[in-house]
């Protein structure tokens, strides 16, 4: 480690260039170019400067307002101001602290970008002083733009995409985590104007005595027992039907892929819905019960009212939708298995059960954990087939979560429903945070990830 960390700060880094640069390459972090004007840089040295010089206006022009209103998110209320000449009340808006929230984060990802321009500046000043030093000519820019296309090609070709990321996936990630800190919801009507309350929406949430403490430990054990069913039975149906259609007895796999296939061309909210009204008490379902006297007149089966069969109805209906998908992809690895080792089994005396538990299993298990881990997590954020079918009912009177309720719904109606905003981005962080280690540990403990070619 102590080589590598050696080895990295013989390079141009900001430490050596700070370290053992000139007064000209330290006052490149004041006057960034600077150095790159000393050295005749002078392309690059504008294109810093001018950078320097947007950052410094808009930080006097909005950055350093909207820093301070960070602090405290906003304290002018909404007033009214009585009009002499029109003879009525004109209201004169106030702090708007979701406004400030926002424009607060912005500033703050532009002062880092600030200082990575300072550590470009510091950089290339100590270059270009190394070259003279050595008695060679500093790069120009029609060299370092070459470099880029060449050596540096790399860099070229992921700062699009990193730079995408960035801006519209961690910064608005920042945006909505930072809410979970606040107290902006319905409640004490702070929508407008809000304030941070710090950890206390995390302490309610795991609190098992608090109201909302009370409604989030059952749905997560809920959300954690669904992805579990969810992902497995996929799993193992697919596999087993996807064995069947292989086996080579059966004939006309072909066709019996094709109709898997033509399962998967509909698409998954038309096939929710229909389902779902089939499964209403005058669904089609239960008309069809009572006309072969299975039930009474109005007698229906409670798919959605009953808490058991309103769990195992999604999970079933997962099944439905999922199952032809796992089949495809399964299908394919199951092709991939050496048939000599079916043949030496079946020499030993091994039987079908032994075959499957002995050699298909550990083998589809070694190739597909990652895309096992892939499932649990998309199941545990599986909107569609909660949302499009139960609704998450059945639900009590005076909760805002149902009995089928995931994580991710009971999100959606507590933010778009409710308006409890803060309340929502500390279950989005909850969310992440469980995902986050359950996947991270079982890939790490699985068999793909410590060897990739162990399986025999």
């Amino acid at each position: 480690m102590r080589a590598r960390k050696k080895s990295f700060l013989t390079g141009y880094s900001f430490t050596r260039a700070w370290k053992d640069g000139s007064i000209i390459v330290k006052m490149s972090s004041v006057v960034f170019g600077l150095g790159c004007f000393v050295r005749k840089q002078f392309i690059k040295g504008f294109m810093l400067l001018f950078a320097e010089i947007a950052i410094l206006l808009f930080m006097m022009k909005e950055g350093m307002y909207y820093l301070k209103k960070l602090i405290t998110l906003g304290d002018v209320e909404q007033y009214k101001i009585w009009n002499e000449a029109k003879s009525v009340y004109e209201y004169v808006d106030g702090d708007r602290s979701l406004i400030i929230l926002l424009y607060g984060i912005i500033t703050l990802a532009i002062l880092f970008c600030a200082v990575i321009l300072m550590r470009i500046s510091v950089i290339n000043a100590y270059k270009a002083e190394e070259y003279v030093k050595n008695n060679k000519r500093p790069p120009s820019l029609k060299d370092e733009v070459y470099e880029l296309f060449d050596n540096n090609l790399h860099k070229t070709l992921l700062f699009l995409p990193i730079s995408g990321v960035l801006i519209f996936t961690i910064l608005p990630l920042i945006f909505m985590m930072s809410m979970a800190f606040t107290n902006y919801s319905v409640e004490n009507s702070k929508l407008v104007l809000f304030d941070w309350v710090g950890l206390k929406n995390f302490k309610n949430m795991i609190n098992f005595g608090s109201g909302l403490g009370k409604t989030f430990w059952p749905v997560l054990g809920w959300t954690i027992l669904w992805a579990i069913c969810a992902t497995f039975s996929n799993y193992f149906i697919g596999m087993v039907l996807a064995m069947f259609i292989n086996w080579k007895e059966i004939r006309a796999k072909k066709f019996w892929r094709f109709c898997f296939v033509l399962t998967v061309a509909i698409p998954h909210f038309v096939t929710l819905l229909i389902l779902r009204q089939m499964l209403q008490p005058e669904g089609a379902v239960n008309i069809l019960l009572r006309n072969m006297g299975i039930l009474q007149a109005r007698e229906s089966l409670p798919f959605f009212t009953n808490t058991v069969w309103a769990r195992v109805t999604v999970v079933l209906i997962n099944i439905w939708v999922g199952v032809p998908y796992t089949l495809l992809q399964v299908t394919g690895i199951l092709q991939n298995i050496p048939g000599e080792l079916y043949d030496s089994a079946r020499v030993d005396g091994a039987g079908p059960v032994t075959i499957f538990r002995k050699i298909t299993l550990p083998y589809m298990l070694f190739v597909t954990t990652p895309f096992l881990i892939t499932v649990f997590a998309g199941n545990v954020n599986n909107f569609n087939v909660i949302f499009l079918t139960s609704q998450g009912y059945p639900r009590a009177v005076e909760s805002t979560a149902g009995k089928t309720d995931l994580l991710i719904t009971w999100l959606y109606k507590l933010t778009i429903e409710n308006q409890y905003f803060d309340v929502g981005a500390v279950i989005g962080i909850m969310t992440f945070i469980t995902l986050g280690i359950a996947s991270l540990i079982s890939f790490r403990l699985s068999g793909s990830y410590k060897n990739e070619e162990g399986f025999r």
